[in-house]
């Protein structure tokens, strides 16, 4: 188990990784991505987005490595983080069928992190729903900006 002080440290390392400005980039076009289906995943990763996709999943399943094999403690971890689970919500309804198509290494780490999580499957769909609700309210606020002004 990994000791406090070091976790502390490799969450703050991580976290400064995230303020990179091509990160904040892809984790706020993640944030609007809202996949109906594995293809829209996979379209995602060959498509203009794919720089995107890929340092997003890739970056949390790299973090979440680290706790899995003991290099920061989960419960420190968890608490410090909650978009893995958000960037895992939104993917997990796809995950076996992306499997089936890329072979199973894809997001092991991000998988196992997330679902030994208390009542893990109830709360993925939470942040599905709270997802879509998100989504439905940039969608309104969009529409409403472009309705000409009387």
């Amino acid at each position: 188990m990994a000791d406090k002080e070091k976790s502390a440290e490799l969450i703050l390392k991580l976290y400064e990784l995230r303020r990179d400005e091509t990160m904040r980039k892809a984790r706020s076009w993640f944030m609007s991505f809202n996949p109906d289906s594995a293809q829209d995943i996979m379209d995602a990763y060959a498509g203009e987005h794919s720089a995107y996709i890929r340092m997003v999943t890739t970056y949390w399943d790299m973090a979440c490595s680290m706790v899995n094999h003991g290099a920061i403690d989960e419960e420190m971890f968890n608490d410090a983080n909650a978009e893995h689970a958000f960037i895992y919500a939104k993917l997990q309804p796809f995950v076996s069928e992306i499997r089936a198509v890329t072979g199973p290494r894809y997001l092991p780490h991000l998988e196992q992190l997330v679902m030994r999580m208390p009542d893990a499957e109830q709360h993925l769909e939470q942040l599905r729903q709270m997802s879509r609700r998100f989504a439905a309210q940039r969608a309104s606020a969009a529409s409403a900006s472009e309705q000409p002004k009387a």
